[in-house]
């Protein structure tokens, strides 16, 4: 079993939309209880972070009659991309180390988590819009219950009102679209689609990844996004609530 050799490209971030691509293996891992773990040397694969669910899928051999890794979970340590899950032959030929791939995304997976990333970000316009100026927090853009958190508090005798207003911009912003880009940039030209200033946690030189939707203000993000907000589909905000000074946008997007 091989040490990790140094952060993993993500090649997502080239190629935000593709779903193939080639790579090499750079070590295998069998961790205490069994479970292993494929580490490459690129990877289209998006590992859970920022909120957003990991990638699934398969790692296949580029000869393409050999072992079939199914990935099923996806997490990134110190840079080092792990992609966890089993061989789907468990007594058939495995991997190694050196050997050319072909990763295969699950393509219905990826459109939905990218499709409620991208409405959670929406959702930030739209507060925006609506003149709610509190300052955008954490995020969670996983099936079972996507929300997004603000820092400061909408009127409790307000909280309904906003809630439909906000659903009501989102969907007018949806069928308008608006093209969605995503890239890194310099330090300088990302301040300037972020709005003039990068966030104080981003470091200065770190050339960040930026997503901007159409003609708003971008920000730092290194997730999957739709091509065009009209992408994201319907989206209903489910609730709105305020707890100690923190106020919780729950949504939900048609199937």
């Amino acid at each position: 079993m091989a040490a990790p050799a140094g952060p993993t490209r993500l090649a997502y971030f080239d190629d935000m939309w593709a779903l193939r691509a080639p790579a090499t293996i750079l070590s295998l891992h069998q961790e205490e209880g069994g479970r292993r773990a494929v580490v490459l040397d690129a990877t289209v694969f998006h590992p859970q972070g920022g909120g957003q669910p990991a990638d699934t899928g398969a790692i296949v051999s580029a000869a393409g009659a050999g072992a079939r890794f199914l990935v099923e979970d996806v997490r990134v340590k110190d840079g080092v991309v792990f992609h966890y899950g089993r061989f789907e032959d468990a007594a058939g030929e495995e991997l190694s180390q050196g050997q050319s791939v072909s990763l295969e995304i699950d393509a219905e997976r990826r459109k939905l988590n990218s499709r409620l990333h991208s409405a959670g970000h929406l959702l930030d316009n739209c507060m925006t819009n609506l003149g709610l100026k509190l300052e955008p927090g954490k995020g969670y853009h996983f099936a079972d219950g996507p929300f997004v958190e603000y820092k400061g508090v909408v009127p409790a005798d307000k909280l309904q009102d906003k809630k439909l207003e906000l659903e009501k911009e989102a969907n007018e912003l949806i069928s308008k679209g608006a093209k969605v880009l995503v890239s890194v940039f310099s330090d300088d030209e990302a301040a300037k689609l972020c709005g003039g200033a990068l966030p104080s946690y981003i470091s200065e030189g770190s050339t960040p990844r930026i997503v901007k939707f159409g003609d708003y203000p971008g920000c730092p993000c290194g997730g999957t996004h739709v091509a065009d907000i009209a992408d994201i589909g319907n989206l209903k905000v489910t609730n709105i609530r305020v707890k100690k000074g923190v106020t919780k946008v729950s949504y939900s997007i048609s199937p």
